[in-house]
């Protein structure tokens, strides 16, 4: 589990797809989760939880499976591309941000930006049957980020970025157009399950 406190940006050493291409291995060159990392861990790159398999000084390699290369921005990644970073939580750690999973549910795409005085407000899209996990004030995490719902629209949702978050996340050079690894609120995912079943 995780927090959506990004703890550092790496950077892509490199994406190896393998065998017929549906996955690939991914490594990323880090100096902050990397020194007590060990070969199961599990690390959050942009929001998609991943298995530490190897560590090559400096850097900790990863598999990344064909649904994850479908759902998340990670097969789109080149070498010397920043990602946002954060090492799963210990039980007895501090939950600053929200609950994450690190299982992404979709690709949120970037329609606008409009800065503010010390913060940044973002407007963006999101696929057809996720919206309804989104409400306003409500949490959601973007490229592993733990956000507040500003408001939502008929396609979409809005965040603000504080300074923080736009100096240290990889949100502070999002463009319109991109695409980021969405997250929704697991706990709505599982009220809308658990509704479903007592209707049957």
């Amino acid at each position: 589990m995780f927090t959506g406190i990004v703890e550092e940006r790496g950077r892509v050493r490199a994406l190896e797809h393998r065998g017929d291409g549906r996955d690939a291995v991914l490594t990323i060159e880090a100096d902050h989760v990397t020194a007590d990392a060990r070969h199961g861990a599990s690390i959050a790159v942009d929001g998609v939880c991943l298995t530490v398999v190897d560590l090559p000084g400096g850097a900790f390699t990863a598999d990344v499976m064909p649904q994850t290369l479908r759902l998340t921005t990670l097969g789109a990644l080149r070498p010397g591309a920043q990602v946002n970073l954060e090492r799963a939580v210990p039980a007895a750690g501090r939950l600053d941000g929200h609950v994450v999973q690190g299982h992404v549910d979709g690709v949120a795409t970037l329609t606008s930006r409009t800065p503010g005085p010390r913060w940044d407000e973002l407007t963006f899209d999101l696929p057809e049957p996720l919206r309804r996990y989104v409400a306003p004030q409500g949490s959601i995490a973007l490229a592993g980020v733990s956000l507040t719902v500003t408001h939502v629209t008929t396609t979409g949702f809005g965040v603000a970025l504080i300074p923080t978050t736009l100096a240290a996340t990889t949100l502070g050079a999002l463009q319109p157009g991109d695409g980021v690894n969405v997250e929704v609120d697991v706990l709505a995912k599982y009220v809308e399950r658990m509704l479903a079943l007592g209707e049957r």
